[in-house]
């Protein structure tokens, strides 16, 4: 049974914007430092971004740092990764994840601090 449920994904020109969605309970919600990862074909899955529950501290990929904003609405138990200037390399499957504590940590990128995960959301950029 899936329990969060991404959207936004889609075929964008480099240079160009999305922004990704991603829906779950509160019971997973409330609590949980959310995150981002994605995986590209013959790659392993990566840690994209994370935020936490409780505090405005946010933790992006040096690679995505100053292109990529993740945002919560805890009203909505939706967590939000905006993605602009977009580059082929950005292109791979997105995925939504919780973590079973509040707080991501320095450790926010490692998937296995996650244990509830979403079904995905292609991305793929064209130069």
């Amino acid at each position: 049974q899936v329990q969060l449920v991404e959207s936004g994904g889609g075929s964008v020109q480099a240079g160009g914007s999305l922004k990704l969605s991603c829906v779950t309970s509160k019971d997973i919600f409330s609590g949980a430092c959310m995150g981002w990862f994605r995986q590209a074909p013959g790659k392993e899955r990566e840690g994209v971004a994370a935020i936490p529950s409780f505090t405005r501290t946010t933790y992006y990929a040096d690679s995505v740092k100053g292109r990529f904003t993740i945002s919560r609405d805890n009203a909505k138990n939706t967590v939000y990764l905006e993605m602009n200037t977009l580059k082929p390399e950005d292109t791979a499957n997105y995925y939504c994840a919780a973590a079973k504590r509040w707080n991501c940590g320095v450790n926010w990128y490692d998937a296995h601090i996650f244990a509830s995960w979403g079904q995905g959301t292609q991305v793929t950029v064209s130069a």
